[in-house]
Order: C-alpha cells, then structure tokens, then sequence
C-alpha cells in the first residue's frame, strides 16, 4: 500500500510540474524589451536607491546573449552549449530550479571580427498561450509547449527557403500579436502562424543586406491612424500592414555596414531611430486618402549603436556607441546634456520618471530621467560576469542573464 502511495505521489508530482501551463499575470515579462517591446513597466514606483537590492538566486548555465522572460512563476532562457547544442531552459521562479530542458543542434561561429563576445544564442525567447518561441542562430524559428519543452514545431528558413545563413546568427527577437509571430528571419520580415509554423507572407525582401541577418527587432504600433508594423531593416526604416505584409512606406536609413541594430522608438506620429556609422533621426509618418508618407523632421550626429533607447516625456535617453549616456528633446532634436563614458552597452528599463540601465560590465545604474541634467541616483556592481542580455523586471524582481548564469535580484520595497 504504501509503494502505491509513493508510486502515486511521484505521478502526481510529476505532471503538476511538468503538465501545468505557467500561469501569466499582468506584469509578466512575455518577450523583448517587455508588454509593448518600449523598455517600459508600470505598476508601483522603484525605490531612489539599489540600497536593498539582495541577490534571490543564482544558477549556473551555459552562455547567451538572449534575454530572460517571465511568466508566472516560471523564468525562461536561453543557451549554447558544447559550441554545438542550443538549449532552453525553464526554471522555477522562485528558486531557480530547472523544470525542463529542451535543446537542438544548432550552434555556429560569427565572423572573427565579431567573435570576441562569443558566437552563442542572440534572440529574446517570446512567450503566448501556453507556447515559447525561440529564435536559433542559424536561421531557425522553433515553438516549444511552455509546460514541458516538448517541440511542437521548428521552421529552418534557410532549409526550406534555400536563403542565406545570417553571418551573425538569428538576431531579431520574435514578436507575438494575435495568432502570428513576426520576426525578421528568411531574408526578409516574415509572419507565421504560431499554431502551425506555416509562412502566412513574407515582406522586405529588397531591404538590403537582408542576407546578412537584420538584427533589428520588429514593433507594432500605430501611426497616422493605422495599426502597422515598424520595422528597422539592415538599410532603412519601414512601416507594414500586418495583415496583408503591405509595404506602407519607406525611410533608408544610413549606417555603417548596415548597422542599424536597435529597436526603434515611436513617439505620436513619429519614429526616432539611430544608427551605427550614422546619426540620429526623427521621422514623421502621414497619411491623406489612403496613401502614407514619411519625412525627416531632423537629424543629429549622436550615433547610437546596440542599446534600445526609452522615451519619457518627450525625450528620448540614448545610450551612444561612444559609451556615452544622452537625453535629446524630440521636438527640436537638441541634445540637452551628454555623460562621461561607461560601459560599451546598457539595456534600459523605465518605470515613470526612472531608468533602471545595466552595462556589459555587471554594473546596474538607477537613473532619474531629467531633461536638465543627468542624474544618477545609485549605481551597484551585481555581476563579476559580462551582462550583454537584457535584463527584465517583473514585480519588485529583477532577471539577470549573466554570460554563465542566470539571476534574480530582489528589490525590497
């Protein structure tokens, strides 16, 4: 009797941890750069200082550049193991303990140019109903049951395509909306059923330099009265019906070897974007009877270069290839003050008037978003790794990807 209790017990315990669906709530971190992919959260204001921020867990894991996302009470992320296997993992959110691992051959080296960092996983995982859908290096879309890691689906673009592989890998994180997922993979912005993985249309194919992998990551919004895509190729700036994949205008936008790497910002009817080897820019989007059309309003010599900037108040807070910090008015395209150097990245996080930025160098800073003058209110080292993931936030906890780890700070209110 009591070998069948026990028998019982493990089957049980078993399937309530592998056979649930992560229960979502309303501050999840679900995908790249948050809710709305503009590097904000809402809900209860941050504490004016780190001084309580207390490490909750650390877990060893191989190496990514992939952002973590959270779901109820389980944190997903990514990594490349052996220099061969691209892995996910799914942890409690509580402890760090792993629930399930799922993993495919799969890894690739970047050119040598690149390659000091690392040739390892890149693109933030998305999550939706129950599903986890993760961007592989070489060119790969796969769609993994959240509960368990069972594969339901895995799209080779380049097998079934026959385009080019991406020489930096998959770099553009998957965005979910409605019953598609968008992404910039197959030489070109491309949507899928996230049931099926089936290709539903494929847009941008002549936006250059395509073959080479757009590390841009698409954002929906809307803009002159329409719902559209944004969508920053390796040569310019687009905007997309997502029905129909229909182009609905146009902006080349200039850069270094096609360096436009950050997610663009909308702001009204404008799109603020910068670029690597380029400058800063501010587009306005119109429309009359139907027909769109795009403009530069100005333009600046600040060159942003990976990190995704946050818009607040009319303002947006760019952190510059230079390594510097900088607030630009986004009326008049004036810098209104420029920082020393830090790291060679930050990953940016608002919450009202407050930007959470962490550096490539595991320095977290807390900044207050003053147009006047910069304003550090605290700084603390919370990793001897590199942080080249972006960090996320949900609740009073924050989720780091450390290089060789993946951690939970705890921010006691």
């Amino acid at each position: 009797m009591l070998a069948r209790l026990g028998v019982y017990s493990a089957v049980l315990s078993f399937s309530l941890i592998l056979g649930s669906q992560p229960g979502e709530a309303a501050d999840d971190w679900t995908q790249w750069r948050g809710a709305k992919r503009d590097g904000k959260v809402a809900g209860t204001a941050w504490p004016e200082s780190l001084e309580h921020l207390s490490k909750k867990w650390s877990v060893k894991l191989g190496p990514s550049y992939s952002g973590p996302i959270v779901v109820g009470d389980r944190v997903f992320t990514t990594a490349t193991e052996e220099k061969k296997f691209e892995v996910v993992k799914c942890l409690r959110r509580d402890t760090g303990e792993e629930i399930w691992s799922a993993s495919w051959e799969g890894a690739m080296r970047v050119p040598f140019f690149a390659a000091s960092n690392g040739s390892w996983i890149r693109a933030t995982p998305a999550y939706s109903d129950g599903r986890l859908y993760v961007g592989g290096m070489r060119d790969v879309l796969v769609c993994l049951d959240a509960s368990n890691g069972n594969i339901i689906w895995k799209k080779d673009f380049v097998a079934e395509l026959k385009t080019s592989l991406p020489s930096f890998g998959f770099a553009s994180s998957p965005m979910i909306e409605g019953g598609h997922v968008f992404v910039q993979a197959g030489g070109a912005l491309t949507k899928l059923d996230k049931v099926t993985g089936e290709i539903v249309w494929q847009s941008l194919k002549d936006g250059g330099g395509m073959s080479g992998g757009a590390f841009s990551s698409p954002m929906s919004t809307k803009l002159a009265g329409q719902h559209q895509l944004v969508v920053q190729t390796r040569t310019r700036l687009a905007g997309v019906d997502p029905e129909s994949g229909k182009e609905l205008w146009s902006q080349k936008v200039p850069a270094f070897r096609g360096m436009n790497i950050l997610t663009p910002c909308v702001w009204n009817n404008a799109v603020f974007t910068s670029s690597y080897g380029g400058k800063s820019f501010r587009y306005e989007v119109t429309q009359k009877d139907g027909t769109f059309d795009v403009g530069q309003v100005w333009e600046q010599k600040s060159q942003g270069y990976m990190s995704s900037p946050v818009i607040i108040d009319g303002h947006v807070y760019l952190h510059l290839r230079n390594q510097r910090f900088t607030c630009i008015n986004l009326n008049t395209g004036k810098e209104t003050w420029t920082t020393k150097p830090y790291g060679k990245y930050w990953s940016l996080i608002a919450n009202g008037n407050r930007i959470l930025a962490l550096d490539e160098r595991g320095e977290l800073l807390l900044i207050k978003a003053n147009p006047e003058e910069f304003e550090l209110q605290d700084s603390k080292k919370i990793s001897d790794e590199q942080t080249w993931a972006h960090l996320g936030i949900s609740g009073n906890e924050i989720f780091i990807r450390e290089q060789d780890a993946m951690t939970t700070l705890n921010w006691a209110q």
